[in-house]
């Protein structure tokens, strides 16, 4: 077929010959694995546990635009489904990939995607098997939404990470610079006169470093959160409200890229509060920082879990929140977002 000229029309939602090539051609030849290319209503796994259990998580993916700075949409659907599955302290297995075409997106646009989820694909160590394709009408979409649901495996009962499993002394790590996401999706919609060319997205699966991590930390890792809407700010809150827990945290131990802090104080974003698509906030036992420094180069340790400490000194007499330590050593409580600072970011 020719890419360049073809385009998606009703028809390949139809579920007859044009939609076969399309699914076919487009998408099964680029995924094949054995399993996917059987196209049956449901795929068939072997089960590689003999004890232990399995994590299961969906999402779904409207980005706009399509292709940004450092990634594009396929590549995002498969690092943000892997993510989610890793924070639970599974090994991801499995997606399932479901794709909502609007009517007059390009084969070759869908191609590109298609690729960029294969290679996302071999770097995780993960299967696509199973998937869906509708259409609809033009205007009724925009190009490409894609869905996944992801599986896969906790071999080991010890392990028990969840945000409601803070301990007091942990200390709060963040696995490198924050907010370059959202900052590059800024960028790819052209919304400011000057230069950010230098930012890009961070978007990565992030399992493979973080099982390394789990070999030999095990049960000193508590909590694990992908910060991605909302930022570092909105899973420390839901950290500390799931435990119960005072978090403290440092302004001045928080990376921050150079580009996204300028682009922050000239828009007057707040970096916490930054979408992120490639790192990790990790509560865990001060025993366990060397080994995730190992395996995440740049993290770094950006705070604790205290026992009210900060709240007790405020004279709040609470036992929950997230507190800041500004750079003039005031301390600064950390609120929920309230309004969306750039929508469509996943």
């Amino acid at each position: 077929m020719n890419m360049k000229k073809s385009k998606v029309t009703l028809n390949h939602g139809a579920g007859g010959r044009q939609m076969g090539l399309l699914i076919r051609e487009l998408i099964v030849e680029k995924l094949s694995n054995g399993i996917l290319e059987r196209l049956d209503d449901s795929a068939i796994l072997k089960n590689n546990l003999s004890a232990g259990r399995i994590a299961m998580t969906t999402d779904s993916y409207v980005v706009s635009p399509l292709f940004f700075p450092g990634g594009d949409i396929g590549r995002l659907a498969v690092s943000g489904t892997v993510n989610d599955l890793t924070t639970s302290g599974a090994r991801p297995y499995a997606l399932s990939l479901a794709f909502i075409l609007e009517e007059g997106v390009s084969f070759e646009t869908i191609s590109t995607v298609v690729d960029s989820i294969a290679k996302a694909a071999k770097e995780a160590k993960v299967l696509i098997v199973t998937g869906d394709t509708k259409v609809v009408e033009a205007g009724k979409g925009d190009q490409i939404y894609i869905n996944t649901c992801g599986i896969g495996f906790i071999e080991d009962d010890a392990l028990q990470i969840s945000s409601h499993n803070l301990k007091k002394g942990d200390v709060i790590m963040v696995t490198g610079p924050i907010g370059n996401h959202e900052i590059a999706m800024l960028a790819a919609r052209k919304g400011v006169d000057f230069d950010m060319s230098s930012v890009e997205s961070d978007v990565a699966p992030l399992c493979l470093p973080m099982q390394k991590v789990l070999v030999k930390a095990k049960q000193l890792i508590h909590a694990v959160k992908d910060p991605t809407r909302g930022g570092i700010a909105g899973v420390l809150l839901e950290m500390s409200e799931h435990s119960q827990a005072c978090i403290e945290i440092k302004e001045s131990a928080i990376p921050i890229d150079k580009g996204v802090h300028a682009v922050c104080e000239l828009l007057g974003f707040d970096p916490l509060y930054l979408a992120n698509e490639g790192k990790f906030v990790i509560a865990c036992e001060e025993s366990a920082v060397a080994f995730v420094e190992e395996f995440f180069k740049d993290a770094k340790v950006i705070g604790k879990v205290s026992a009210q400490a900060q709240a007790q000194a405020q004279g709040e007499g609470v036992k929950k929140g997230v507190f800041l330590e500004v750079l003039s050593g005031g301390i600064r409580r950390i609120a929920p977002l309230e309004t969306t600072q750039l929508p469509r970011i996943c």
